[in-house]
């Protein structure tokens, strides 16, 4: 963003406007949580894609990349759904092409198959890093702090997802599954997400799986990516402590193995159907540890009852003879159901902790079970939410990875705008649904009339912007 002088209290509309309305308040405390928040945590967008490289010829350049790489944010911060939108909804509509002119010194907002022709040029890579430096940010920053798991680790859950699905082949490393005589070809993703009990999901890296080559002998999997990801988030992150969240899939002894190496921990989901052995040690060796007992309440009026049983020291040897010392954890939760019987769930996870009364319920209700929201406030909601994962932004491979990416990034500030005390401050009874908020700031955008000095008052008034870690 460029820099101005800053003003410590902006105006809403600029002189000769209509005298200021609650709706423009309310347009202005938005606007101004979204690039307040940006400028506050990351140093603004032209700070946030500073570092990734543009393949231009500067004199042909119309768009600077920190432009074109907002207007990318933008479209899913907005839910506008689809790139062709952004020129429908953005260009020659006066407040939106002045703050595009504030903001970045040019005319108007880019043309969404600008967008595409640059992005299909772009380094994923680099643009991942960018997604990456924004977590790490946070992090370094002590933002995420309290969310740590045991006041000690930064919980990562670790999942995969479909995001583009074809029916003719989009390029040559697409996997393919054929059924009933039809093949599909289809590209999948493994998340590394940072989780926390209050609801954040922010994406730290991604493993895109692909096929190597057009007609390999063994296609890529989630377990292959998983290896890979793991490798790079060691190299990223060698001393950051961190407990993996994983799906009952990783439950083996490479996974052991590298966490292990890594020095990391993690509670992995124990299938019933998976790891026979360790069910039976499991089950013959709480006999011998009754003690090894927990019931705790929780829920409206402690009505939700957890009842735990766990082992320690559990020997498990892989199928490569590389033997493992495990923890298993078991919650029987029961929660009463108007009208009914009480519904009953077992939960198991395999862990690497030692276990004991002291941590037993912040390993499983701050842990294991936390592992759902990669899954919820994660990929369902880019996928239902608004910001349609599933959408085909290119039919560029390299540019579908960096829409993709950019997604990421929208979904992280929007994420720390809706949890954000300026939000909350503004909107102190909430808006309703992510949708709202997403439809409140398309407005905001498009309807607001701010002059430069008055736009970049928004963010460089004095302002702190803190969460709830309760």
């Amino acid at each position: 963003m460029r820099r101005a002088n800053p003003v410590s209290s902006p105006p809403t509309v600029l002189p000769g406007d209509p005298p200021v309305n609650a709706e423009a308040q309310e347009q202005s405390a938005l606007l101004q949580a979204f690039l307040a928040t940006a400028q506050h945590f990351f140093g603004g967008f032209t700070t946030l894609f500073q570092s990734v490289t543009d393949p231009r010829v500067p004199a042909w350049t119309t768009y600077p990349l920190a432009a074109l790489g907002f207007a990318g944010v933008l479209m899913f911060a907005c839910h506008l759904g689809a790139r062709r939108q952004i020129a429908s909804v953005f260009r020659h509509n006066g407040p939106s092409e002045a703050k595009f002119k504030a903001l970045f010194d040019v005319a108007t907002c880019p043309h969404g198959d600008t967008l595409d022709a640059l992005f299909s040029r772009l380094d994923p890579a680099e643009v991942q890093e960018v997604v990456t430096g924004m977590t790490e940010k946070l992090i370094r920053n002590k933002v995420l702090y309290p969310y740590r798991l045991l006041d000690q680790y930064y919980l990562i859950g670790i999942d995969g997802t479909g995001v583009l699905v074809f029916s003719d082949r989009h390029c040559p490393q697409c996997l393919t599954s054929t059924h009933q005589g039809q093949t599909t070809y289809y590209h999948p993703v493994l998340e590394a997400k940072l989780i926390t009990p209050n609801g954040f999901a922010f994406s730290l890296m991604t493993e895109f799986i692909e096929n190597s080559e057009e007609h390999p002998t063994k296609q890529d999997c989630e377990l292959k990516a998983f290896y890979r990801l793991a490798e790079r988030l060691k190299q990223r992150f060698p001393r950051l402590p961190l407990c993996l969240a994983l799906a009952g899939l990783f439950a083996g002894g490479p996974t052991f193995s590298r966490c292990e190496q890594y020095g990391w921990k993690y509670l992995i989901v124990l299938q019933e159907k998976d790891l026979a052995t360790v069910h039976q040690e499991f089950e013959a060796l709480t006999k011998l540890v009754p003690e090894n007992h927990l019931c705790f309440h929780t829920g409206p009026q402690a009505s939700i009852r957890q009842d735990y049983r766990w082992v320690n020291e559990i020997l498990y040897e892989d199928s490569e003879h590389h033997a493992h010392t495990l923890a298993v954890i078991e919650c029987i939760e029961t929660v009463p159901v108007a009208d009914s019987e009480p519904k009953t769930t077992r939960f198991k996870w395999l862990s690497n902790f030692t276990v004991t009364d002291k941590n037993i319920i912040a390993l499983a209700n701050e842990g294991g079970r936390l592992r759902w929201k990669i899954e919820n406030e994660g990929f369902n909601n880019q996928k239902n939410g608004g910001f349609e994962l599933e959408h085909p932004y290119s039919q560029h491979p390299i540019a579908s990875k960096v829409f993709y990416l950019l997604l990421q990034i929208a979904h992280v500030l929007y994420q720390l705008v809706e949890q954000g005390s300026l939000f909350r401050k503004a909107f102190p009874t909430g808006v309703g649904s992510s949708k709202n908020i997403a439809f409140r700031l398309l407005e905001a955008w498009r309807n607001l009339r701010l002059g430069a000095t008055e736009l970049e008052g928004l963010w460089t008034a004095p302002l702190q912007i803190r969460f709830d870690s309760s």
